[in-house]
């Protein structure tokens, strides 16, 4: 099958075109370190053809949740180094996915700071997960643009950390409402200087933060995750097919190695006013980078998906976290784990690096 044959990525050589989706798992301590658990966990997982991170923290000013990782500080870019060596002694291929959440966080978890955003709006009718259990988002703090231009160099940074970690790449996480989505939409920019009002204003946040990580570590080590059509945290756009052509238009001229596009979740309805249709046909068709299609995909799914030629690679998330030989289950057809739902964010061991492997 389609998704066990490798794929040549720019000068990396993927064993499958199976992807292991970022998924956050809320495991790493107060101060953003990961541990050895951390290790094990991507490591178990290391049959696949390329693994993104969790999330991970470009700055102190970038964190949304607790118990996140950072990659900002030397004891964190050591940490990582014992997880990306674990992946490389496995055969395994690893990029760091790098994260600001703007307005997705609350300042119980900021040492009493608001977080920040392209203006002044906050997220209606959700809540969001802190160390003091679920709160009401909080009004963000509108970012200046001094410091816009700082984080756009914390994003570089990071880029180099990573790498400095023995990462293989990066990639920009602008998708599900966090700090780039949020510049780029509607719904949460209403700036009026040169990073807000037209499409092209608002898309120059993640062109600039793009250009930025190509300069840092070079094209062949930067990926890109967006999400057109996924309303999570309040992000709304006019006319999202107008918005993410002219991004995409637009990506296309900077030499990178890959774009993942993520589905609408199943569970978010269909905003009244957005195209209706596959997104990997609407969006996927105008990429002309490397496209990695992701969101609910089946071993089923997904080979139906490579064989339409648009998408070169699939992303798995749950099953990949609760099967770390998916792979090796998907060549034997064989039954799959169900994830633990109750062990997904935060805990121990249970529910992380315990879900067994199939009989040798």
């Amino acid at each position: 099958m389609k998704l066990l044959e490798s794929f040549q990525m720019g000068s990396l050589m993927l064993k499958n075109r199976m992807v292991m989706a970022a998924m956050t798992r809320s495991r790493a301590d107060i101060h953003g370190v990961v541990g050895s658990m951390t290790a094990e966990y991507y490591a178990q997982r290391a049959s696949a053809g390329l693994i993104l991170s969790e999330a991970i923290n470009i700055s102190a000013n970038a964190l949304g949740s607790p118990l996140t990782p950072g990659l900002f500080e030397e004891n964190q870019i050591a940490a990582w180094r014992k997880v990306t060596q674990a992946v490389h002694e496995k055969g395994g291929i690893i990029f760091a996915q790098l994260w600001h959440t703007g307005r997705v966080g609350h300042s119980v978890d900021r040492g009493g700071q608001l977080p920040v955003a392209p203006s002044g709006i906050k997220i209606e009718g959700a809540q969001h997960f802190t160390s003091q259990g679920m709160k009401e988002y909080e009004t963000p703090r509108e970012l200046a643009l001094p410091e816009i231009r700082q984080i756009i160099a914390n994003y570089a940074q990071a880029a180099q950390n990573a790498v400095a970690a023995g990462f293989d790449g990066v990639e920009l996480h602008a998708a599900n409402g966090y700090l780039p989505q949020q510049f780029l939409s509607d719904s949460a920019n209403h700036r009026a200087d040169e990073y807000g009002g037209s499409i092209a204003n608002k898309a120059r946040f993640t062109l600039e933060v793009m250009r930025a990580l190509i300069a840092a570590v070079g094209g062949g080590k930067v990926g890109i995750k967006i999400s057109p059509l996924h309303p999570y945290a309040g992000i709304a756009f006019d006319d999202p097919l107008a918005t993410y052509t002219y991004l995409i238009n637009e990506l296309n001229q900077l030499d990178f190695t890959f774009v993942e596009l993520m589905k609408r979740s199943p569970m978010f309805p269909l905003l009244p006013h957005y195209p209706q249709g596959d997104e990997i046909e609407i969006f996927g068709k105008l990429v002309s980078h490397t496209l990695v299609a992701g969101t609910a995909y089946t071993r089923e799914s997904g080979e139906a998906e490579l064989q339409k030629g648009i998408a070169s690679l699939i992303a798995y998330g749950s099953l990949f976290l609760a099967n770390p030989d998916l792979p090796r289950r998907f060549e034997q057809n064989a039954a799959l784990n169900a994830p633990d739902r109750p062990t997904l964010f935060g805990g121990g061991e249970h529910g992380y690096i315990d879900y067994p492997f199939l009989p040798a």
